[in-house]
């Protein structure tokens, strides 16, 4: 496995592994309860992260277009 794809395992620790921990409405962000904002927090970091393994790995450097 390549390095670059180890990244793909840090949305799920963060979804998952932190969750018990987080588990609270105190204190509020941007108006949501806290467990809201960090399902919200990564969702998106959630893309940015596939967006970064797509863009370096190894094994897409194709063409897309075929």
């Amino acid at each position: 496995m390549d390095a670059i794809k180890l990244l793909l395992f840090v949305p799920f620790i963060g979804f998952l592994g932190l969750l018990p921990y987080v588990n609270k409405i105190e204190p509020y962000i941007f108006g949501m309860p806290f467990l809201l904002f960090w399902v919200a927090f990564w969702m998106v970091m959630a893309s940015i992260i596939l967006m970064i393994v797509y863009k370096f790995d190894p094994d897409n450097k194709g063409s897309d277009s075929e």
